[in-house]
């Protein structure tokens, strides 16, 4: 093999920088891997300020947590490069004839250049896409928000309102009305109620407001209310509601993985472990899971990387009981 190729060879890519790749590049470096994350810097929790429900980390900037993991990963050997990833494909025999081996993926990166690996793990997470609706994704992360155990506390007894994008706020705003009773449904993304759902939150004092939103007011990072389209306006100090969510895993779409379809979007499909249905690939955190937290995510992460090592470790053996050289 040549001395280019070795140097772009590795145990294992992971493709994203966040708490579930980081937990990733933890196990695997610690298990003597080769490793390296790729990272494309935008990870979905940069517009909030701080995190909460964090064990040990609650009130934390989420950058912090992230340089906290890079650097402990670091100590391991693992490498980092930020780039982007445009694809990821099964090595084929041109790609042997460069000095790579027929157990490996091919990972294409936007630039074009292309790394080898024993195994994937995408990380990558998903991004929020919010409803056009002037002013809202302004304050998205500081007092727009989506998760009522990640940001409610600091918002109890204060006016909250629910932004209704699909019939699944409805429990979000069920479970709002235990931070604050002060709570505003806004119901047009939802669809007419069915009358039995509509006693229910009356009768526990939300306010359901059917008149659909126009504008969202704030003064710097902090809401202070909305506009409707019928020009009223309501006074409010946070909105709690849910964009469309997109798993950012555009390089895996040729490798034909198995996907489940949940009430979200369609999110690659994994095992306990992470595993998808590719032999080499696993995922982890929110590309995989869209309703998992940040404990979750590093989790997932942890499980992923520790799986991918067995892997390769079932492989070596293998190989070696084959009389075959890695």
């Amino acid at each position: 093999m040549n001395s280019t190729a070795q140097a772009d060879r590795y145990d294992a890519i992971i493709i994203g920088g966040g708490v579930a790749g980081l937990s990733a590049a933890q196990s695997l470096g610690r298990a003597l891997r080769r490793t390296l994350i790729l990272d494309a810097a935008e990870p979905r929790n940069r517009f909030a300020g701080h995190m909460h429900n964090v064990l040990g980390h609650d009130g934390t900037p989420p950058a912090e947590l992230v340089a906290r993991g890079l650097a402990e990963a670091q100590r391991y050997g693992v490498e980092r490069l930020t780039a982007g990833v445009h694809r990821v494909r099964d090595s084929t025999r041109a790609d042997s004839m460069e000095g790579t081996g027929a157990r490996e993926l091919v990972v294409t990166l936007d630039s074009g250049v292309r790394l080898f690996t024993r195994s994937v793990i995408a990380a990558s997470g998903l991004t929020d896409e919010l409803p056009e609706i002037p002013g809202l994704a302004q304050h998205w992360g500081s007092s727009v928000l989506h998760c009522p155990y990640c940001h409610g506390w600091e918002f109890r007894g204060q006016r909250l309102a629910v932004l209704a994008t699909s019939p699944m706020q409805l429990h979000q705003a069920q479970l709002l009305r235990q931070w604050s009773d002060q709570l505003t449904y806004f119901s047009a993304g939802a669809g007419e109620l069915p009358a039995e759902t509509l006693q229910r939150l009356q009768a526990r004092g939300v306010v359901v407001e059917p008149t659909p939103v126009k504008e969202v007011l704030g003064d710097g990072t902090a809401v202070t209310g909305v506009v409707l389209e019928d020009s009223r306006s309501i006074a409010l100090d946070a909105i709690f509601t849910a964009g469309r969510l997109i798993p950012r895993d555009g390089y895996l779409r040729d490798l034909g993985l198995e996907r489940e379809e949940t009430m979200v979007g369609s999110f690659v499909k994994v095992d306990a472990m992470g595993q998808t249905s590719h032999e080499r690939i696993w995922a982890a955190g929110n590309v995989a899971a869209p309703m998992a937290t940040v404990p979750a995510s590093m989790g997932m992460g942890s499980f992923a990387g520790a799986a991918a090592n067995g892997a390769l470790v079932n492989e070596e053996f293998d190989l070696a009981a084959a009389g075959k050289n890695q």
